[in-house]
């Protein structure tokens, strides 16, 4: 069994919030495919949806904590085959469900931490699309063409979810156990990288215990084309007013460039790139978590997407930004 990535994400939110979010989702780039007074759904290259509802919504799952926040990640799946294989061996776990959405099958439960998980057969897309070609000193791809450069960013889809977790080898088991991801990498007693199956990204899932215990939404990681798009789009969404919690920077541990804003909606918001690829070889590794464990470099307060330079520092006079008076 194996699950191929994340299909929909549920956001609830207060019913007067739904106009921020509205606007915050258009802005980071996600196409408005459905409107009601109480939901919006985006969509983002691939299919991948966002939903965000009213938290008095009839039928939402309920929440890991209280507010804003993430109430349910539906995983997809190759085939119907797959999809009775994953009931059969969630058919025990609390919250079972066996349900037809909009037309669509879901298989469900509740994880160890109380997080609503839903299985469906994916309804994303292929897509192709062009990226950038990296100039390195033992390969030369891009000649006579210029690397992209983005005026906004426009997601792939939702690559990764992170939660606070109660008790981290508990989800870790679960995940593991009875819907087959594998471990990528550890903060022993502390946090777990899990990807979907033993061959693709860095990871799709990441848990992470607290010493609190608390439970909840860290963020959620929408993957886009490259690095140029990470820091176009960071600009983009900078310029319209929305505040950067961190980045841009990049991640030792998976390699990824990053860049995250605040959500209304709950948690934070990244835009990601170039994560590290696995296979089934990888064995995992151990980190303690620290600032530079974390992050490589970063930007604290992000990038001005007017001045392009970090935010709170005086900008150029002249017509480049190292000219001095």
């Amino acid at each position: 069994m194996s699950v191929l990535g994340i299909d929909e994400i549920t956001y609830a939110v207060q019913a007067e919030d739904l106009g921020t979010c509205y606007r915050f989702f258009v802005d980071w780039g996600l196409k408005l495919v459905q409107e009601s007074a109480r939901m919006l759904r985006f969509e983002c290259l691939n299919g991948c949806r966002v939903n965000v509802a009213a938290l008095d919504s009839p039928g939402l799952p309920p929440g890991i904590e209280e507010g804003p926040t993430l109430r349910e990640v539906v995983w997809g799946v190759s085939d119907e085959a797959q999809l009775m294989r994953y009931a059969h061996a969630l058919a025990q776990q609390p919250g079972f469900s066996d349900t037809v959405v909009d037309g669509v099958r879901r298989i469900g439960c509740q994880d160890p931490n109380g997080l609503t998980i839903r299985l469906q057969v994916t309804l994303k897309k292929d897509v192709q699309l062009a990226t950038a070609v990296m100039n390195t000193w033992n390969s030369r791809e891009r000649v006579n063409q210029p690397a992209p450069f983005y005026d906004r960013a426009t997601p792939i889809e939702v690559g990764h979810v992170v939660f606070f977790v109660a008790d981290v080898e508990a989800c870790e088991a679960f995940y593991r156990e009875h819907l087959g991801f594998a471990a990528s990498d550890r903060y022993p007693g502390r946090g777990a990288f899990l990807r979907c199956a033993p061959e693709g990204g860095h990871h799709d899932l990441f848990l992470l215990q607290l010493p609190s215990g608390k439970r909840g939404i860290n963020h959620v990681a929408f993957t886009v084309r490259d690095i140029h798009e990470v820091f176009g789009g960071g600009l983009h969404f900078s310029r319209c007013g929305w505040e950067t919690q961190l980045g841009p920077g990049r991640h030792p541990v998976s390699s990824a460039y990053f860049w995250y804003f605040k959500n209304p909606a709950g948690g934070l918001i990244e835009y990601y790139a170039d994560e590290d690829q696995l296979t089934g070889e990888w064995q995992p590794r151990e980190f303690e978590p620290g600032p530079t464990v974390f992050a490589e470099w970063a930007v604290d307060g992000g990038l001005d997407g007017h001045t392009r330079r970090q935010k709170n520092v005086v900008g150029p006079e002249g017509k480049f930004l190292s000219e001095k008076k």
